[in-house]
C-alpha cells in the first residue's frame, strides 16, 4: 500500500502560510523554460522577471494570487514571516496575472542566508476587488500575513497553491 503525502504539507507550506484546502483550480508556473512543481529549485537569476502563471478553471471567475516568502530573512529565524513578492488581484480564470490588477509589483527572489520557499497562492474571489480599496502599504513587504489577507478580503481558503525553492547563488570567482 502506497502512501501519497501533499508537497504543500511536507514542505510546511500547509501550516506556515495556509490552512488545509481542497484544490479547485491548478496553476502552471514557469519561469523561462524551468516549469516550477513543488519543492522544485530555482536560482534568483533564473527569477529576476515576473514567471508566466497560467490559470486553468473557467473564465467566469475572478482569482487574487499572492506571492510570499514564509522564510525571510533566513529559515532558522523567520522574524520577517512572510515577505511579500507580488500581489494581483482581479485576475480573469483562464488567464494571467497580466489581465489583473497589479497591487504590489513583483521583487524577485534573493534569499540572503538559507534555502527559502517561495509560495504562490491562488484565491477565488467573491467579486471584484477595487485596487484602491486594498489598505495594503505596497512599500512595506515585510510579515505579511497571506491568512490575515484572505480574511480581511473575504477570499476563503485557497483554490491553488505551488511553491519553489532558492537559495542564494555563490560569487562566481575569477582566476587570476
Amino acid at each position: 500500500m502506497s502512501c501519497n503525502v501533499d508537497p504543500l504539507i511536507v514542505g510546511r507550506v500547509i501550516g506556515e502560510v495556509v490552512d488545509l484546502f481542497v484544490p479547485t483550480a491548478s496553476i502552471d508556473v514557469n519561469f523561462g523554460t524551468k516549469h516550477v512543481n513543488n519543492g522544485v529549485h530555482i536560482k534568483p537569476s533564473m527569477a529576476v522577471d515576473p514567471p508566466s502563471l497560467d490559470i486553468h478553471c473557467s473564465p467566469s471567475q475572478l482569482f487574487t494570487m499572492v506571492m510570499t516568502d514564509p522564510d525571510a530573512p533566513s529559515p532558522s529565524e523567520p522574524t520577517m514571516r512572510e515577505w511579500l513578492h507580488w500581489l494581483v488581484v482581479n485576475i480573469p480564470g483562464g488567464s494571467d496575472p497580466s489581465q489583473g490588477d497589479e497591487v504590489v509589483v513583483y521583487m524577485a527572489p534573493k534569499p540572503p542566508l538559507g534555502i527559502h520557499r517561495y509560495v504562490f497562492i491562488l484565491f477565488e474571489q467573491k467579486s471584484w476587488i477595487e485596487r484602491g480599496a486594498i489598505e495594503l502599504n505596497s512599500e512595506t513587504r515585510a510579515n505579511f500575513s497571506t491568512r490575515n489577507f484572505a480574511e480581511k478580503y473575504e477570499l476563503g481558503l485557497p483554490a491553488a497553491a505551488i511553491y519553489f525553492n532558492s537559495q542564494k547563488e555563490p560569487n562566481s570567482r575569477r582566476r587570476r
